[in-house]
């Protein structure tokens, strides 16, 4: 994989070098990442088990649930284990392949994210045509476009990255390898294509969250016309969507508009939307969503007779 490089691995500088620092940051990301792990494998596992849930929003939410998990553990469990073996150093492998899952899962977030959007406009907004258009092939399709548009959008970003020569200095001042830092250290000018990274990047984001705002007041402007029981069930989910949105996309654009500068509030920023957005999404998805917590319950329930039984 190695291109055009001397450099064999990269010191990662992390946030201080204060030994009371670091174990505070450690301990702060175990819990989280263990917290964000539980929390979506209880989704993922309640979705596949319960015939209940078997919309197309929890099959979309079961995919956001393991790209949560996958986007938390291509950055967090990397940190907790380099904590916790006192290591600083990544081989330049294993940066460019964490800058790619990175990018893949996150790109892939926004996409499910704009997927349910949609399906929460086609139930709202077009209830009779609603099997039609989100028939479980459709929602196949969708999800998978999805997927292999992430992977062309990471592999496309990551290629570029290779194209630059790495023969100088290997310190990211950062707590994962982040693909503007890495730049940093190419052994040329990258001034045009930092540019166009922070330009597309911040593009997506911007694009994309203004997207799902409008599609949200749409939904909740058609509101108008359903039952009391019906506005107060979509309003419920609406606003799930909306803060797990808010979360996810707001410290990622405040990143990208920025300078290009690694600052103290960028490395908690990134923390924060990498490790503390998944833990929120898995909290909000459960506690806002009665559905989830009753088939949590029924499957509890039946685990605790069949223990019973034997």
């Amino acid at each position: 994989m190695v291109m055009n490089s001397s450099v064999t691995e990269f010191i990662l500088f992390g946030s201080t070098e204060d030994i009371g620092k670091k174990k505070i940051v450690f301990v702060t990301l175990l819990f989280f990442y263990v917290g964000t792990f539980l929390g979506n494998f209880l989704i993922i596992t309640t979705i596949k088990a319960s015939q209940s849930l078997g919309s197309p929003m929890y099959f979309f939410l079961f995919h956001l649930s393991l790209s949560d998990t996958c986007f938390s553990t291509s950055t967090a469990l990397r940190m907790i284990m380099d904590d916790l073996l006192k290591n600083t150093t990544i081989s330049f492998n294993e940066c460019i392949i964490q800058v790619f899952s990175f990018h893949f899962f996150g790109c892939l977030e926004i996409f499910i994210l704009i997927l349910m959007a949609l399906e929460g406009y086609v139930v709202i907004c077009k209830p009779l045509h609603y099997m039609t258009i989100m028939s479980h092939r459709v929602c196949g399709v969708l999800v998978a476009v999805t997927w292999v548009g992430s992977c062309v959008h990471s592999l496309a970003q990551i290629f570029l990255a290779l194209s630059f020569p790495f023969c100088g200095p290997n310190v990211i001042d950062h707590y994962l390898c982040d693909l503007q830092s890495l730049l940093k250290l190419a052994c040329t000018d990258t001034y045009v294509v930092n540019l166009l990274f922070v330009s597309n990047g911040g593009a997506i984001y911007t694009v994309s969250f203004v997207m799902l705002m409008l599609s949200y007041v749409i939904i909740l402007h058609s509101l108008r016309n359903h039952s009391a029981e019906g506005r107060r069930k979509a309003l419920s989910t609406c606003i799930s969507h909306i803060i797990v949105a808010i979360l996810f996309f707001g410290p990622c654009i405040f990143i990208y508009t920025c300078p290009a500068t690694t600052s103290p509030m960028d490395k908690i920023t990134a923390v924060f939307y990498t490790i503390g957005t998944p833990l929120f999404n898995s909290l909000i998805y459960t506690l806002r969503n009665a559905e989830v917590k009753n088939a949590m319950k029924m499957l509890w329930s039946k685990k605790l007779i069949s223990d019973d039984k034997r």
